[in-house]
């Protein structure tokens, strides 16, 4: 999701205005459609589609931390480079993401580049958190831009490891801070959950990842599990909700 940062505003997500309850944010989902952008690197289930990109084949499930897969990795990370370049906030999220919630009002307002965990630790600023590129919330400044321009550069140091693993190692570089300017906050995993660590509560949980997980078919599995632990949180009264809190039943194969 891309919004031109003169343009858009969050109140146009109702990031700005008080949270709607979840009938209400129904007829407000589509708001998000307007702002979309999708981006295809490979294919998965039965869509017959052959994505190259200077002679990668991006088709098909790409295993963990092959060459494939670094490579794609690695050319997500230059396009949203681009993204930002072009003036554009954005989130970026996962296709193994689920959203249940607005994210908006649960984002930080003095940072400019906020991204999610695999663990949370309790302080935002804590740079010991381990971040999950998975879900990024980006604004548009010379210091996200040459923020990405780094992060791209310190690929060179370590050819091998992913982006998340560079990410790990460049966010205690003081370059970043003090060179950069890049303030970078990390999300609660109480909003932001996954499996790695499953957010506890259905009434305040945004968005959940299939993190932790390898293998298509378990993610799938975890996945189907997940969307039925929403729908039997959904058919409950307002009432039910507040007096009997409930939780994932996920992760099984995962995690």
């Amino acid at each position: 999701m891309a919004s031109k940062s003169s343009q858009i505003k969050p109140d146009d997500f109702d990031g700005g205005g008080p949270r709607l309850n979840p009938n209400d944010e129904k007829k407000h989902h589509h708001r998000y459609f307007f702002h979309s952008l999708v981006v295809l690197l490979f294919t998965i289930f039965t869509v017959a589609c052959l994505v190259r990109i200077q002679g990668v084949d991006f088709s098909g499930e790409t295993q963990y931390m092959t060459p494939d897969y670094l490579e794609m990795m690695w050319k997500r990370t230059d396009f949203l480079r681009q993204v930002v370049e072009t003036g554009y906030n954005f989130i970026f999220t996962d296709a193994d993401i689920m959203w249940f919630r607005n994210p908006f009002p649960h984002f930080h307002l003095d940072t400019n580049f906020q991204i999610a965990c695999d663990k949370f630790n309790g302080n935002p600023w804590d740079m010991k958190n381990a971040p999950n590129g998975g879900f990024i919330y980006v604004k548009s400044s010379n210091q996200t831009i040459e923020f990405y321009k780094f992060w791209i550069k310190s690929r060179e140091v370590d050819p091998r490891k992913n982006e998340q693993d560079v990410l790990n190692r460049i966010k205690f570089d003081p370059f970043v801070r003090k060179n950069i300017g890049v303030e970078i906050k990390f999300l609660d995993t109480v909003c932001f959950g996954g499996f790695c660590q499953p957010s506890k509560d259905l009434n305040l949980v945004c968005t959940m990842h299939s993190n932790c997980c390898i293998g298509l078919d378990n993610k799938i599995h975890d996945l189907k599990i997940m969307l039925e632990d929403w729908r039997k949180y959904m058919s409950l009264s307002e009432s039910e909700r507040r007096s009997q809190p409930t939780t994932w039943s996920v992760p099984q194969y995962c995690g």
